[in-house]
């Protein structure tokens, strides 16, 4: 079965969501095909974080549907990890024991099983020697693999990134987005990334969702956006961004 012709991995259709008087998501439309980084770019405050709560199942949309290889997302939720912004790490556990966690909710494994689940996870983003270790001791890109580690321990089919980069240099997030890239290619899974930073997400992404005014204005690929002469577009740096081929390939 030919790309085109292979069902997107996740699809929403209509969402809505509102906070009292105030409209955050108007009917949103998304594809996420399966296998890809797709970046959800678009200024502060326009509502992309909740869009990510909403697929992760930790907001309940007022309308619309959200359906994850083709089951509805209530029935599939399990094959979808979250990374919040702030890698959401338990100060009080160990490196091993945070990454332990999801196992020990969601699972009837053995306590040994899930031990050696975390230590394998751990290890796949080097940091087995690090199992004893709190999250204190651990630098920011360490505590950013952790995190990945976490999330990763479920083997899940979709990981949804919030702001991974955000409060770091630019040094940082370029291997923020590098690490993603690379894990995505070494496990398997399917990305979507929250971003306000367009070079980032023209870089890392196979591809782009502008989202703007509580709807998503623009939908395709990196050149695509680069090449778009809707003003709203424009608008997001007037076009000129750097295309770097290959990089989310």
């Amino acid at each position: 079965m030919s790309e085109v012709d292979t069902p997107p991995l996740l699809r929403v259709c209509g969402l809505r969501k509102q906070f009292g008087d105030h409209l955050v998501l108007d009917s949103v439309d998304l594809v996420v095909p399966r296998g890809s980084v797709v970046s959800l770019f678009g200024r502060s405050g326009m509502g992309k974080s909740v869009l990510l709560k909403c697929l992760a199942g930790l907001l309940p949309p007022d309308a619309g549907k959200i359906d994850f290889d083709r089951e509805l997302l209530g029935d599939a939720r399990m094959r979808c990890s979250y990374l919040f912004q702030s890698n959401a790490l338990f100060d009080s556990l160990s490196a091993l024991e945070n990454v332990a966690l999801p196992l020990e909710q969601t699972t009837r494994m053995r306590h040994n099983e899930i031990e050696q689940a975390a230590l394998r996870a751990l290890k796949n983003l080097g940091l087995e020697k690090f199992a004893g270790h709190f999250p204190a001791q651990l630098s920011g890109g360490m505590q950013k693999r952790l995190a990945l580690a976490r999330a990763l321990v479920t083997q899940p089919q979709m990981v949804l990134f919030d702001e991974p980069t955000a409060g770091l240099d630019p040094p940082a997030r370029a291997a923020v987005f590098e690490m993603i890239v690379q894990y995505r290619h070494q496990f398997g899974f399917t990305a979507v990334v929250v971003t306000h930073d367009l070079a980032e997400a023209l870089a890392a992404s196979d591809r782009i969702a502008l989202l703007d005014e509580g709807r998503i204005r623009f939908e395709g690929t990196p050149a695509e956006f680069a090449a778009a002469d809707d003003c709203i577009v424009r608008s997001f740096g007037d076009n000129n961004v750097t295309i770097r081929p290959g990089f989310g390939k």
